[in-house]
């Protein structure tokens, strides 16, 4: 590798780290941010209004054309405890 290829090969290497840093960093920004919603969400979903909101969507209680995947009791849970992983 002649100098002028390695000097390129490792700028290349320096601008990738570079751009690859600073979005995990704007990443784990974000992240920190929404952590009084996830425990919200926790909250929501430990309460006895979400088994009451899951039972009224079991008994088709609830529009059908309403998204509601946080009454997926697996939904839920799996980022629960994918937040914990990273906590």
């Amino acid at each position: 590798m002649t100098r002028i290829e390695r000097i390129t090969y490792y700028e290349q290497i320096l601008n990738e780290a570079t751009r690859v840093l600073e979005d995990l960093d704007a990443a784990y920004e974000r992240y920190e941010a929404l952590q009084g919603k996830i425990a919200e969400l926790e909250k929501y979903y430990t309460s006895p209004t979400w088994r009451k909101d899951f039972e009224a969507s079991e008994a088709g209680k609830l529009p059908e054309d309403l998204p509601c995947g946080v009454l997926s009791e697996d939904g839920i849970f799996n980022i629960l405890e994918r937040n914990q992983d990273y906590r």
